[in-house]
């Protein structure tokens, strides 16, 4: 009985978001050109379970490039009718169509020349004629057994301001790189952390001149701790690089060979990467070739480290 409801109700909420496809149309473009075209903010409003599905496509919004903020419609008309002003476009969120706040704030916006979005299931209501485009979220029915509880019908809403903020995001040609900016902590911030954010530079970039005895070249490797050197030439050219592991292999092969210069005994090819990079695609690539570092070369000059310990201490 209990999974029986549960799927039912799963059954109606995708069914009415399937349903919004068909609701698109001349609202929804003339929704996005209205946005698109401001020069102000856009005000989302509503009241009860509507004012929260419009604070949650508020912030989509302004996370996905369009400046956005919420205005509670019930607390609209006791002073917070200052957070609106002329330049700026509203959508307000009223499935009933039937809010009189919702008219009231609408009406208050027309009066000041300020363009209205109304986003109603009763594309005839008040909340609708109040303002300049109807954008409809119509569905046949709630998901609650009763038919009343708002739950297909916030779903509806919810779906369709997802699709307002990806098509104005898409429009407005909204990158990787300005996501970062909009997000630079938790998970998703470390997601667009880039390899100069976190690049050892200066002094602390392991390395020795391609002449230096190999002496000087296992200090630096013990000093840096990094379990790898650079070996630079003409000044900061990369040569090449020596690891453990190639210290391992020169003991084994002969212990003379340690005897030699840096630059005689660096092995060529070192993996590299721009300062530019996500600090992730840096990540997939040590773990694809099986390294723990990659130095950083612009304008053919080594100008950075970065090892496996720097990308997991970030976070990632």
């Amino acid at each position: 009985m209990t999974l029986d409801t549960a799927r039912r109700v799963l059954e109606i909420e995708a069914d009415s978001v399937r349903r919004q496809i068909d609701n698109l149309g001349p609202g929804f473009l003339a929704a996005v050109e209205a946005i698109e075209t401001t020069k102000g903010r856009l005000c989302l409003t509503g009241i009860g379970k509507s004012g929260l599905i419009a604070e949650k496509i508020a912030a989509t919004l302004a996370s996905t490039g369009t400046p956005a903020y919420f205005l509670h419609a019930g607390e609209a008309s006791h002073g917070d009718l200052g957070m609106l002003m002329p330049g700026d476009v509203v959508l307000a969120l009223s499935y009933s169509g039937e809010t009189p706040e919702v008219v009231r704030l609408l009406e208050f916006a027309r009066k000041r020349e300020i363009r209205t979005v109304a986003m109603t299931g009763v594309p005839e209501s008040p909340v609708a004629r109040a303002a300049d485009v109807c954008l409809s979220v119509a569905i046949p029915r709630e998901a609650c057994p009763l038919n009343m509880a708002p739950t297909a019908s916030t779903t509806a809403m919810l779906a369709m301001g997802d699709a307002l903020a990806m098509s104005l995001s898409t429009q407005r040609g909204f990158r990787p790189e300005d996501f970062a900016l909009l997000h630079p902590a938790g998970s998703l911030g470390r997601r667009f952390l880039k390899v100069r954010d976190l690049m050892r530079t200066g002094d602390r970039i392991p390395r020795v001149a391609t002449g230096a005895p190999m002496t000087e070249a296992i200090h630096e490797m013990s000093r840096k701790m990094m379990g790898v050197t650079a070996v630079v030439e003409d000044g900061e050219r990369l040569f090449g690089v020596i690891s453990d592991g190639d210290l391992r292999r020169l003991l084994e092969r002969d212990a003379s060979e340690l005897q030699k210069t840096a630059g005689a005994c660096a092995r060529r090819g070192a993996k590299t990467i721009a300062s530019d990079e996500f600090a992730a695609a840096a990540l997939d690539v040590m773990r694809s070739q099986k390294i723990t570092s990659l130095f950083i070369v612009e304008g053919g000059r080594l100008s950075g480290a970065l090892h496996m310990h720097d990308l997991l201490s970030a976070g990632l």
